[in-house]
């Protein structure tokens, strides 16, 4: 009597029981139980040593920047944010300063958060900074900057605060250059001279600063952070004018945007095209965005439509699995693998500080030495996997590679090679696995 084989067994062995009788050849096959398996197999190029990117903050230091995050908030009963004037009562902000140790502004808020931000990122990242809009000139009363100095976007100059170090890659001089990027944040003071003022000339700010990278390498990724509290506009040659039933005026008051003789009559309406069709050309020219709306003009009415079409359009849209992915009050398009809002949106230094703390986590180096594989994908038994590097199947062993939870974890040399790889030098892995149903 034949002991009887397992179906998997059968399978990879093709066992076969043959016969000679009375001349004839007689095939006595084994029965075996119907056998239902899947096969894996995924491949790999690893790319360990990607150069660090280069990464411009692009800062958004408009006058609402000194606005505060909650003009109602309440302290002991008082609200700390209004001022009186005359027998007036009106919250603080631009030419009324905060007083930010009781009634934080979106500038406080934004110099809290990026502190720890670039501590954190600043050795995996090679940082710079610019500003805008280019800040105005001080006159003295009762003279006040035009509405062209007050919508002047980025440019040479004072706007870039902190160039992209293209001489340096190691961690601590890196880090040390992100510390003076945080400084010259840090500098800038909530209000009196050098404050936030001006209007938010996103679209044209966004096509200097792409001229502020190195040329495209495949080595290297290049991104812009854009952080803006407010609505695109200042554009003077805005398709758009006071007139066109097209154009949403996003100055206050809103009638500065009716008369054609109003320095605001252009650049008051919302210049969404322009400043999407900057996102996109950035991107032709292989340059991310990464968009950050922070306060309340850009959570409500044209806000999410105008900074979700740009972060689409930038390539770092927030992606998701599931709803719970996008956070409270969002949704997950599984088709698409985007949340219904695909920009980073914060209303406070915390909600800051967390959208800051996401960013960061997608600069973080991948593994080189382990390739997760899904439950699905995993074999059920240790021998029936098979793993080739560069072409050439490798033995599990400890100098080479071993089959643990979740995946295939290479030790040794062959770590070692995993490793050193570029881009122009890749490491190919192929990981074939069969498991039983």
């Amino acid at each position: 009597m034949r002991a009887k084989l397992t179906p998997l067994s059968a399978l990879l062995a093709g066992t076969l029981g043959v016969a000679v009788m009375a001349g004839c050849q007689t095939y006595d096959f084994e029965p075996v139980d119907p056998l239902a398996i899947a096969q894996t197999t995924k491949e790999t190029v690893i790319t360990a040593r990607r150069s660090k990117p280069d990464v411009m903050l692009l800062v958004d230091i408009s006058g609402s920047m000194t606005k505060p995050v909650n003009a109602d908030l309440v302290v002991n009963g008082t609200r700390v944010c209004d001022l009186t004037e005359d027998g007036y009562v009106f919250a603080c902000g631009e030419d009324y300063p905060c007083d930010t140790s009781k009634c934080p502004t979106r500038w406080s808020e934004l110099q809290g958060a990026m502190g720890p931000f670039l501590a954190e990122s600043g050795k995996l990242v090679r940082f710079g900074l610019t500003t805008y809009p280019v800040p105005p000139p001080q006159l003295p009363p009762p003279q006040k900057p035009s509405a062209a100095q007050l919508c002047a976007p980025a440019t040479t100059g004072e706007s870039v605060r902190v160039s992209i170090p293209v001489d340096k890659d190691l961690d601590e001089e890196l880090l040390l250059h992100a510390n003076s990027v945080n400084d010259s944040i840090q500098s800038i003071p909530n209000g009196g001279q050098g404050r936030p003022q001006g209007g938010t000339p996103t679209g044209e700010s966004l096509k200097f600063t792409g001229t502020l990278f190195s040329g495209p390498s495949e080595d290297r990724d290049r991104i812009i952070i854009l952080l803006t509290d407010g609505l695109p506009n200042c554009n003077e040659k805005n398709q758009y004018n006071g007139s066109s039933p097209e154009c949403r005026c996003v100055v206050e008051p809103a009638s500065a945007c009716l008369s054609p003789e109003a320095p605001y009559y252009t650049r008051g309406c919302l210049d969404k095209n322009a400043s999407v069709a900057a996102v996109e050309a950035l991107q032709t020219n292989k340059i991310s965005t990464i968009v950050i709306g922070f306060g309340a003009e850009t959570s409500v009415g044209d806000g999410p439509s105008v900074l979700n079409e740009m972060a689409r359009a930038g390539g770092y849209a927030r992606t998701c699995k599931a709803t719970v992915d996008c956070g409270a009050g969002d949704t997950c398009d599984v088709a698409t693998g985007l949340c219904g809002r695909s920009f980073y949106q914060a209303g406070n230094r915390e909600e800051l500080a967390s959208a800051l703390k996401s960013i960061s986590e997608r600069f973080l180096p991948g593994e080189p030495c382990f390739t997760p594989l899904e439950k699905s994908q995993l074999p059920s038994d240790e021998k029936l996997i098979v793993v080739y590097i560069d072409g050439e199947r490798t033995l599990a062993g400890p100098d080479t590679w071993s089959l643990e939870e979740g995946g295939v974890r290479f030790t040794g040399s062959a770590c070692t090679k995993l490793e050193a790889s570029r881009p122009e030098d890749p490491v190919t892995v192929e990981v074939r696995a069969i498991r039983q149903l």
